[in-house]
This record gives structure tokens, C-alpha cells and sequence, in this order.
């Protein structure tokens, strides 16, 4: 299974931690996002979305990076991390579709603004940050509802949803998320998620750096 990707992005970060997580091997062809080579004619002939990660295993080429964790999970029968029950895999499947078509957009809106304009020498945009913070609230408030029930998101243990809703708010001391009044998301961001070994060794920090 090889992975192209860039470590450093929201979903190249979401799909290497994830595969560590379930202890699924893999090898990383480099996709330097910075240097748009996600862009370049080679990528976008495996991924013609120019969008990173992309995945080829064998005769199978994928992207969307939930579809690559839920794939890798199947191949690999690691039901530890996506259960084969019914009820428990919609349960899996219902956050992963809502991380990518809500809250990734709604934290993506920080990071650019808090992130990456500094990053490249620009000013965040107050206006557009205010405009965010309503639906920002109220996806957050979803998950610290959820989260006050469970230590994890679906179950006792991580699974890919954990790895997955987490990715989009991976650098929020950076990013500014406005987390102060959503006590049980940021527990289980901190003391959870930020204790596993598969996000640790994953750790990205400023600068877009990684390692500490």
C-alpha cells in the first residue's frame, strides 16, 4: 500500500495516524505541498483532484482519506478500529461522512486564517473568523454532546472516527478554535487523542514542522 501525501495537511496527517493506529504498513511517497507538486501532471494522473492523500494498492487507486482508513481497515481486518456490526459501523460511518462535508470546512476556515496567512506572511481576516464562529459552535457543541456520553466517539476505544474528526483540528492552539466553552471536545482532543502513540508520532507543530 503506498500513500502520497504530504504529512503536514489535515488529511495526509488524518490517514497516517490512522494507519498507525490500526498498525497497518504502508509507504509514504512524499507530495511536498508546499511546492504544489500535488498539482504537478504526475499527481493529478493518480489523483485528478490535485487534493492529497491518494492511496494505490495494487490494481487500486483511491482517494478521500476516510475511504483510504476505511478500506485499509477492511483489507486488514482490523474491526478493533471499524467494527463489522451493523450499528456500530453506521455509527463509524455517520461522523466520517459529517467530518468531511461539516466540520473540516468549519475548522479549515481557522487554520487558513490563523495558520497558514501569518505563515505566508499575510493578516487573518477578522471578518471572516467572526462569520464562522456561530457554526463553528454549534458542529463543536454536537461533539462535546456526544463526547460527554463517551470517552471515545463511538465505543470504549479509538477508532477511525476519532482519528478522523480529530485531523481537522489538529493544530487548535493554533488554529485559535475556540474551544473554551466545549469542556468534554477539549478533554478528549487533549488528554485522548493527544496521548495516543499514532498522533504523536504523527505530531505536527508551528511552522508546519514536524517532529518537536
Amino acid at each position: 500500500m503506498k500513500i502520497y501525501a504530504d504529512p503536514i495537511s489535515v488529511n495526509s496527517r488524518k490517514v497516517i495516524a490512522g494507519l498507525k493506529l490500526m498498525g497497518v504498513d504502508y509507504e509514504l511517497e512524499h507530495v511536498d505541498y508546499f511546492q504544489g507538486q500535488h498539482k504537478s501532471p504526475e499527481y493529478l494522473a493518480i489523483n485528478p483532484n490535485g487534493s492529497m492523500p491518494s492511496m494505490v494498492d495494487g490494481d487500486l487507486t483511491l482517494w478521500e482519506s476516510n475511504a483510504i482508513l476505511q478500506y485499509a481497515a477492511d483489507k486488514n481486518g482490523k474491526n478493533a478500529f471499524y467494527p463489522t456490526d451493523l450499528n456500530l459501523r453506521a455509527d463509524i460511518n455517520r461522523w466520517l461522512l459529517w467530518e468531511s462535508s461539516s466540520w473540516f470546512p468549519s475548522c479549515y476556515v481557522y487554520l487558513v486564517e490563523n495558520v497558514v496567512k501569518p505563515l505566508l506572511e499575510a493578516e487573518p481576516d477578522a471578518a471572516v473568523l467572526a462569520a464562522q464562529d456561530e457554526t463553528f459552535h454549534l458542529l463543536a457543541g454536537i461533539l462535546d454532546e456526544r463526547l460527554g456520553k463517551n470517552g471515545w466517539l463511538c465505543g470504549n476505544s479509538p477508532t477511525i472516527a476519532d482519528i478522523a474528526v480529530a485531523a481537522p483540528m489538529h493544530l487548535h492552539g493554533l488554529q485559535k478554535l475556540p474551544l473554551d466553552a466545549h469542556a468534554n471536545l477539549s478533554k478528549w482532543m487533549t488528554e485522548g487523542v493527544e496521548q495516543l502513540a499514532c498522533w504523536e508520532e504523527t505530531y505536527v507543530g508551528p511552522g508546519f514542522k514536524l517532529g518537536r
